[in-house]
């Protein structure tokens, strides 16, 4: 059985249309819309498709809609996919053919035409590489919020998940952390109906710093290796500099080589710290 999980805030004209298509596409599916507090016609609009509504009694973000619809499904494939008009119900389908040939999670990845303005399109290019860094594995769209996946393997990592718009951004990184097989199927995304929910800057910032932080659970060394290296290389110009000028050893230099050393060994902290996390997740 297959749950489509649509978050929605305020996207009462979008799922007008919408709900029809995806019943159309699904007929079998569970179809959940979790209202994250809407002060439209949200919630009239989706009892008039018979479909699922879980309501929040007020915004708690995204991340947290999702979280919800995850528990209440009861399939075991879930689909997730925005409520704004983007995605094509039609795709549904080609996603979860990708379970069938072995992928634990197929996500939909946009081309450059289906993101949301040049500044957009940049930054979430950006994001894609580094986290293609971070996890060594090829990220064709780390914020896509169209994805197919086991529901069993998903609610492994609820507890990571956090209440923003970066929720796509953590599952993606912690499913190949944990080697569960992960594969991208372009869609074409349509302009959304209505206004955006998120800040450029603001989350764009946020999904920066969800980069990083699910970095140190994914893979710390890759972070403090590379800052220890940063930091003994910035000790040894400056120590070389100041032979050759003055022919002694500064307190500078020791400050940035006891930083290397230090941050080395935070590193190798992390690194067991998370090998246990994922241990016990297994």
């Amino acid at each position: 059985m297959i749950s489509i999980v649509l978050p929605a805030k305020n996207e009462a004209a979008a799922l007008e249309s919408l709900l029809p298509r995806l019943r159309a596409a699904q007929p079998n599916a569970e179809i959940l819309v979790v209202d994250d507090g809407s002060t439209d016609t949200t919630p009239q609009v989706c009892t008039g498709h018979a479909v699922t509504v879980l309501r929040q009694p007020y915004s708690m973000g995204n991340g947290a809609a999702i979280k919800r619809g995850a528990r209440a499904a009861r399939g075991e494939i879930l689909v997730f996919m925005d409520a704004d008009g983007q995605h094509d119900p039609a795709d549904v389908a080609r996603l979860v053919a990708k379970l069938d040939e072995g992928f634990d999670m197929a996500v939909g990845a946009r081309d450059w035409s289906g993101q949301a303005g040049v500044g957009r399109g940049i930054a979430n290019s950006l994001y894609n590489w580094l986290a293609s860094r971070m996890t060594g594995h090829k990220v064709a769209d780390l914020t896509s919020g169209f994805r197919a996946v086991r529901a069993d393997k998903f609610r492994e990592f609820l507890h990571l998940l956090p209440n923003g718009f970066s929720s796509p951004t953590t599952i993606t990184m912690a499913f190949f952390r944990s080697a569960y097989a992960v594969d991208y199927v372009p869609i074409r995304a349509a302009q959304r109906v209505g206004k955006s929910h998120i800040k450029p800057l603001r989350d764009g910032l946020r999904f920066l710093l969800i980069i990083f932080k699910i970095a140190t659970l994914y893979s710390p060394l890759k972070l403090f290796v590379p800052a220890s290296t940063l930091y003994f290389l910035l000790g040894l110009g400056n120590y070389l500099y100041t032979f050759i000028t003055a022919h002694r050893l500064t307190n500078m230099s020791v400050l940035l080589f006891s930083a290397s050393v230090i941050v080395f060994l935070i590193g190798l902290i992390s690194e067991q710290i998370t090998a246990l996390i994922y241990k016990r997740v297994g």
